[in-house]
């Protein structure tokens, strides 16, 4: 049996704004912008490479969604963006103004920072160590 899974919901307040961050700023590909009805659309976007699971864009339909926005993970850290090439990504974000919380630091896993996205959600960009160049792709045997 394979299974993956293929997207993550991500609350947002408007879609055209979500969709020109993760574009912009982070160089995120628009897979899919489907109009559903008057209100609701199907948003998909991927960090280049992206094979299997991309961010849903979804604009929050209530009050409860609302609340959530910025906060899907309580605090925590809540997506985890994987690269290559940390420094190359690190500079070019920071000239686009995106927000870094916590500075770059060496952690036994690899190099890490901690940044927002347009709304205040929690992203670490990271490149794994030597060891652990293969942790965005878990496979189980």
């Amino acid at each position: 049996m394979k299974q993956h899974i293929a997207h993550i919901t991500l609350l947002v307040r408007d879609y055209d704004e979500a969709i020109d961050f993760y574009t912009k700023k982070l160089d995120f590909n628009l897979i899919e912008d489907t109009k559903i009805d008057e209100k609701k659309r199907w948003v998909l976007v991927a960090p280049p490479g992206a094979k299997e699971c991309c961010l849903l864009l979804a604009k929050a339909a209530n009050g409860e969604q609302l609340n959530s926005i910025g906060n899907q993970s309580a605090g925590r850290v809540f997506l985890f963006l994987y690269t290559d090439d940390f420094w190359r990504d690190y500079n070019k974000m920071v000239s686009r103004n995106v927000h870094f919380v916590r500075p770059p630091k060496e952690e036994a896993y690899g190099r890490v920072a901690v940044f927002e996205d347009l709304y205040g959600n929690l992203w670490d960009l990271l490149e794994p160590g030597e060891k652990n160049k293969n942790a965005g792709t878990w496979d189980p045997g």
